[in-house]
């Protein structure tokens, strides 16, 4: 039987860990690329040194594509993308737009050549932007690109809720639309512990500051870490959308979805809830919104716009 095949463009911290993850859960064999000569290729020999103790029969292969060859990816199932520059302290996402597009140009190029039915989850900051540069870059069907953000600042969300309330955080399911930034859009009204909608058992001021926290939870780490950013929630993130499109499980996880005329938004990538599968997005689960919420979506939405514009996409 034909085994899953992962692509994860990046070799550094978040790109190696997805691989891990994905080698340790044997979702598929996995090839990690970098630029670096020799750095995917060492990281990817330590995984596969690690399976006979994690008792995981998924290989990882490490290439350097410093030449431009991408061949070994070939017919990947999925293709995560890293690759890019990092965000470093009082950068915004937006800082790194342009630095970025072109990074994407060549790995999106690569992509349609070896894995023309790959589903491409992007992780690239700023997000939203580069999700959207790689749907025209590739001129894949929407539904096989996807960008990486509600389901992390959700789960960084639930974990300040179980702290907050001293609870397990399997009890905990929170929900985050919006670009993946600054003006993200957390909703307490759909967050619940063990059921219970999260405004019943904490006061709004209590709420307000975990909200504020979600926002800039990137930023904080960023700042503690000094020189880097987040990779392990990260790279459980896209795990689990892995998981949910290599399983076709059709599990619903807040993504960047493309939309067209969902909550009232027209031709760009915004976070909403999603149905994932087989086929990538199989559908964008549409809720109601008050009209606050509303009011902070389309707010958030018109920031992504502005780097779209910029890009020309």
């Amino acid at each position: 039987m034909r085994r899953n095949k992962v692509t994860v463009v990046g070799g550094g911290f978040v790109g190696s860990t997805i691989a891990q993850r994905i080698v340790d859960a044997e979702l598929a064999d996995v090839v990690l690329t970098d630029v670096l000569e020799g750095v995917p290729a060492g990281k990817a020999l330590d995984m596969t040194e690690s399976t006979p103790i994690s008792r995981a029969d998924s290989r990882a292969t490490g290439i350097s594509t410093a030449g431009g060859d991408y061949s070994a990816t070939a017919g990947s199932d999925v293709v995560a993308i890293t690759a890019g520059f990092p965000r470093k302290p009082g950068m915004s996402r937006d800082d790194l737009l342009r630095l970025n597009y072109d990074v994407i140009k060549q790995v999106v190029e690569q992509i349609v050549k070896h894995s023309p039915k790959a589903i491409i989850i992007m992780i690239t900051n700023p997000l939203d932007a580069m999700a959207q540069a790689a749907f025209r870059l590739s001129k894949f069907p929407k539904h096989r690109v996807i960008g990486m953000a509600g389901v992390l600042d959700s789960a960084r969300m639930s974990s300040f809720v179980a702290a907050e309330l001293d609870v397990s955080v399997e009890n905990v399911h929170s929900f985050v639309l919006g670009g993946h930034g600054d003006d993200m859009v957390p909703l307490p009204r759909y967050s619940t512990v063990a059921g219970i909608p999260l405004p019943d058992l904490l006061p709004k001021e209590r709420i307000d500051a975990i909200v504020d926290r979600t926002r800039k939870g990137g930023a904080e780490i960023v700042n503690l870490l000094k020189t880097g950013s987040a990779y392990y929630a990260p790279s459980a993130a896209v795990v689990q959308m892995v998981e949910a499109i290599l399983k076709d499980k059709k599990k619903i996880l807040p993504c960047a979805a493309y939309l067209e005329g969902e909550y009232g938004i027209n031709g760009l990538y915004v976070g909403v809830p999603c149905k994932l599968g087989a086929a990538g997005i199989l559908e964008i689960i549409q809720i109601k919104l008050t009209a606050e919420e509303n009011a902070a979506l389309q707010k958030s939405s018109a920031a992504v716009r502005e780097l779209v514009t910029v890009l020309g996409l």
